[in-house]
């Protein structure tokens, strides 16, 4: 099973992935957390990013996922390849083989939880930017991105302000809520 938490920055994605992770373990299930790859990224991140550092983000998530999937029988994931690839798209557009490579890995996920904006969680913490436009621009792709490359391939849903982690527990196949 793999659930990937999704949606712009600064909207509560990692607290989120976090509880998941706590609620899945507590099912006896061996969870395995995939952190943002941004982050760690050598690269300059957000509105700076260049075209290399974004494909190093999205390959990186996906190396990342390959090898929690062996460790762990519960993944989930603090974004998905989705989300990451809206980042590129914002800046370098939409790209025929990118476009592929999301839409076949799409279907290795389980779940892929939408967070909407939350306004109280776009805070200065010297990473993200705090732009609030920029934070509208990357959701209503990571939205467009869903329409075009996810439903339809993997189950989907979208979260309302407030949201919790029953909501995602509540939307899981039966057979993912003990391990």
């Amino acid at each position: 099973m793999k659930i990937a938490i999704i949606g712009s920055h600064g909207c509560g994605k990692t607290a989120l992935a976090f509880s998941l992770c706590t609620e899945l373990q507590k099912r006896g299930r061996r969870v395995e957390l995939v952190v943002e790859m941004a982050r760690r990224s050598p690269f300059p991140i957000n509105e700076a990013t260049s075209e290399a550092g974004q494909l190093w983000i999205l390959h990186r998530h996906i190396v990342a996922e390959l090898e929690a999937s062996v460790r762990a029988d519960a993944v989930v994931c603090d974004r998905s390849v989705l989300d990451n690839y809206a980042y590129y798209c914002h800046k370098f557009g939409r790209r025929l083989h990118l476009d592929a490579l999301i839409k076949e890995w799409i279907g290795t996920y389980t779940l892929l939880v939408k967070v909407p904006l939350v306004d109280e969680w776009l805070i200065p913490d010297g990473v993200r930017s705090t732009d609030r436009a920029f934070q509208r621009a990357i959701d209503l792709l990571v939205e467009d991105l869903i329409v075009d490359l996810a439903e339809g391939r993997t189950r989907i849903l979208r979260l309302e302000s407030p949201f919790d982690v029953r909501h995602i527990l509540a939307a899981l196949p039966l057979d993912a809520h003990t391990g």
